[in-house]
């Protein structure tokens, strides 16, 4: 029988050796061998304080400390029942030859016992480390998560990785890859990047896969996974072809509960790729000639539909409703194309080419007013983003679109108003009292004083734009401003 002195000698050869081999990774420290018997901490008695009906500055922070603290105590808690619950489950022998002890950063930890051959061989890096045989004892510190550390080491008992990753979640299984790849448990890492190829992802849990992935230094079959997200290397033409097919589709579209909802999934994924290209590259882009081209069309189908619907006698009924919701559905498709050109700052082009639509505009006046105002919408479309300042044309472009269309919308506006649940009254009214303003002086006192006789006499069918009629009215007879050769400006102010 060995002696104690030869056995204190052994124990503090090993000892030496453990810690020497760790001593290099910030994560793992030697530490004294525990009892064999030691569990994880009893449950944690939280502390409460009685409440004060009027407390002071003083007992207010100490109560916001006191609040914070319970929420650590109760965090580390439940992690402490979740790790129990594991290692109650956990295939670890009663008495190992490794004594493996995992503290967290709170100071939280929790200790087991492990055998040396599992370590060695599942992970090359215990096989680096614990290279001797015998007894050791080691300790890993500040883990993120000690949970996920020792669901990885229960992991390396199993045969049957794939299975026993069934049912979990993507940040479970992000979490073990980390720790697996950090310990160069290869099995492991295959075991998740398996699971990661297989299962659905959650527009959270896609980013935080891409962001795990970019971190490990992980084998090349990693790359495989990604292939959901990573196309092929392609052109922008490339793109605006698959783009131009989309909106072919949707303008065609036969049924028009699908033809409008995916007009709405469209237009919303075309504004977030707008809004995020600006701090990001973005693979997508239709080009401006393309959504001309469309528009182009649209306006010669309705030009077309509107002709051959004044020509339908009153015995071809049936072709006349055909016609008129052709008419509709052309305008629907303008109205839709219009928001795009604006929300892409490209609708500035459209403003002159819907204000020269002389023909189209004559054609309107002989439809009933039931089937025609969808195409007023465009006009009150232009006004509106006209009052935001999202299109930026000159003038002589706004009179010539007011002076063309002005009439139609306002004929059109009860209709408008009673049949669209997407037209906004107030808007309307505002950005055509906008539009109007912008104008020279002369032209805002000719439009202005023709709507004041028409609201008279049509009330709520016509657009009130009475604010508009008041900044005239004060830019007319309250202030008036006077311009030299060197635009030195003078004021007449006729309220004094």
């Amino acid at each position: 029988m060995a002696s104690p002195n030869n056995n204190k000698s052994k124990n503090q050869l090993v000892s030496t050796m453990i810690k020497q081999g760790f001593i290099s990774n910030p994560y793992l420290s030697p530490s004294p061998s525990p009892p064999r018997t030691s569990n994880p901490p009893s449950p944690i008695q939280i502390p409460t304080r009685p409440s004060n009906p009027s407390p002071t500055l003083f007992e207010m922070m100490s109560e916001e400390q006191t609040r914070e603290s319970k929420h650590s105590l109760e965090s580390r808690y439940r992690t402490q029942e979740r790790v129990s619950r594991v290692l109650a489950e956990a295939p670890f022998p009663a008495v190992g030859d490794v004594r493996l002890t995992i503290a967290a950063r709170d100071g939280f930890k929790v200790s087991m016992d492990v055998h040396r051959r599992v370590l060695v061989g599942r992970s090359r890096f215990f096989a680096d480390k614990l290279q001797r045989n015998g007894s050791h004892s080691v300790e890993i510190l500040d883990c993120d998560d000690v949970e996920v550390y020792v669901e990885t080491l229960v992991l390396m008992y199993c045969d049957d990785l794939k299975k026993r990753l069934m049912g979990e979640n993507v940040n479970k299984v992000l979490g073990l890859l980390k720790i697996s790849s950090a310990i160069m448990f290869d099995d492991g890492v295959l075991a998740c990047l398996e699971y990661l190829e297989a299962v659905p992802w959650s527009q959270q849990e896609e980013e935080q896969v891409v962001s795990h992935l970019s971190q490990l230094q992980l084998p090349d079959s990693a790359a495989d996974i990604l292939q959901r997200l990573v196309a092929e290397p392609s052109t922008s033409s490339r793109s605006d072809d698959i783009l131009q097919r989309i909106l072919t589709g949707v303008l065609h579209a036969k049924d028009d509960k699908a033809r409008k909802e995916m007009k709405k999934v469209i237009s919303r994924l075309l504004r977030e790729n707008t809004s995020n290209s600006s701090s990001h590259e973005s693979n997508l882009d239709i080009s401006r000639d393309a959504l001309y081209h469309f528009c182009h069309r649209c306006l010669t189908s309705l030009i077309l539909s509107l002709s051959e619907a004044t020509s339908v006698d009153d015995n071809r009924q049936q072709d006349r409703g055909v016609l008129m919701g052709e008419i509709a559905r052309e305008a629907d498709n303008l109205q839709w194309l219009v928001d795009i050109l604006i929300d892409r700052k490209m609708g500035d082009e459209f403003v002159k080419l819907w204000a020269e639509q002389k023909e189209l505009s004559i054609l309107h006046s002989k439809i009933p007013t039931m089937y025609r105002h969808e195409i007023s919408k465009i006009t009150a479309q232009l006004c509106i983003a006209i009052g935001r300042g999202n299109l930026l044309v000159p003038k002589d472009v706004r009179y010539c679109l007011l002076s063309t269309w002005l009439e139609s919308l306002y004929d059109d506006f009860g209709w408008m108003k009673r049949a669209g649940r997407s037209i906004d009254k107030k808007l309307v009214e505002e950005g055509l009292g906008q539009t109007i303003l912008t104008l020279p002086l002369a032209q805002q006192q000719t439009i202005l004083l023709n709507w004041f006789d028409r609201f008279l006499n049509k009330g709520d069918d016509c657009p009130n734009i009475q604010r508009a009629f008041e900044v005239w009215w004060r830019r007319s007879f309250v202030k008036q401003y006077t311009v030299d050769s060197q635009l030195q400006l003078a004021i007449f102010d006729y309220t004094e």
